[in-house]
């Protein structure tokens, strides 16, 4: 592929990749913060719903382009099983790590005030110090908080919750599937991350995406919010436990389902 038109697939992978943050840290945010209601008036339906919209609204800006692929673990096992080029997996990888960033800015931006008064809470990232510690992995008050998870178990729903995630998408742009049409792809893959997140997302807070984890914890450390990169959790779940995911949910995908499809028409 010439130069310019890998240029323009990294531009919209950290354009893609920025909207997605935008939007999925901006709900948590919202949720954390609760600016509008009482903190009763918002839940974990509430991110759910959040992350699902802005994983279609990320698809659907840079889709044309990419397929927006928007998370390493989608690049690298569309490297291992779909074809996609070895050479453009650390562009893709670089840019998506550089949108999920400038995400975290946007929200910093849109949220400042709410965040400086609650002394910058960790609204960025999975793990120690969210402002939703005792929802999922782990706790400010240790192993015997309610709804406190292991490393190693955090680190196996995030290796389950990529691989739905895999077969989500490839069953919904499966021709010899069930085929989605009036371009409705995105946003069903959009609701395959709420099923995740509704059914999936307790022990880890379902990162099921590197760079939307390690971008925004690089931007959050930055700016001042404590613990994000305490012990090894920041690198085992979130990291290696999606990208371990998405090559497992791309090679079960073509082990269980892909053989027993009917052939296309012609």
């Amino acid at each position: 592929m010439k130069e310019k038109g890998v240029w323009g697939e990294f531009v919209a992978e950290l354009v893609g990749t920025f909207v997605l943050i935008l939007f999925g840290d901006g709900v948590v945010a919202n949720v954390g913060l609760a600016p509008r209601l009482a903190a009763p008036g918002y839940d974990w339906n509430t991110i759910a719903l959040g992350w699902g919209l802005a994983v279609a609204v990320a698809v659907y800006v840079a889709g044309g382009i990419t397929g927006a692929h928007i998370n390493p673990a989608v690049t690298l096992a569309a490297a291992v099983k779909r074809g996609f080029a070895w050479s453009k997996v650390l562009v893709y990888w670089v840019a998506q790590v550089i949108g999920a960033f400038l995400g975290a800015l946007g929200v910093y931006i849109v949220y400042y005030d709410g965040l400086k008064a609650a002394g910058m809470p960790n609204v960025w990232c999975t793990g120690w110090g969210s402002v939703f510690g005792k929802a999922f992995w782990g706790s400010a008050q240790g192993a015997a908080a309610v709804g406190h998870y292991s490393l190693w178990n955090a680190t196996a729903a995030e290796i389950i919750g990529t691989a739905m995630l895999i077969w989500g998408i490839y069953a919904l742009i499966d021709t010899k599937n069930v085929p989605v049409g009036a371009n409705l792809w995105p946003f069903l893959i959009g609701f395959v991350v709420v099923a995740i997140g509704l059914s999936l997302g307790g022990p880890s807070g379902y990162a099921i995406n590197p760079a939307r984890d390690f971008g925004p914890r690089v931007f959050g450390a930055l700016v001042g919010t404590k613990g994000l990169f305490t012990g090894w959790y920041w690198l085992v779940a979130p990291i290696i436990g999606p990208l371990v995911g998405g090559v497992l949910g791309a090679y079960t995908y073509d082990w269980f389902i892909t053989p027993f499809l009917p052939a296309e028409e012609s």
